[in-house]
């Protein structure tokens, strides 16, 4: 299964995102690289966030980038 890495934007709401595929890669570490290079050259400012995800399509990839996670919580020795 390959690797997708997905430029998101922010969206009207965090439910709704705008994802783009960028690149795929059969190998972790070239697609870590890639993502770690966008990351630099991003501005923090833009809102824009590099993810990369594993999948056996763009489209389940999609699916789990999207799907509606709980937030961590973090106890008070773990801070």
């Amino acid at each position: 299964m390959p690797y997708y890495v997905y430029r998101i934007k922010p969206g009207v709401t965090d439910l709704v995102k705008d994802l783009e595929l960028i690149d795929t890669f059969e190998n972790f570490k070239e697609a870590k690289q890639f993502v770690r290079e966008k990351r630099v050259g991003e501005n923090g400012s833009s809102g824009v966030v590099y993810k990369m995800i594993f999948a056996e399509n763009p489209l389940q990839a999609e699916e789990k980038l999207l799907e509606y996670r709980e937030p961590d919580v973090v106890r008070e020795w773990e801070k």
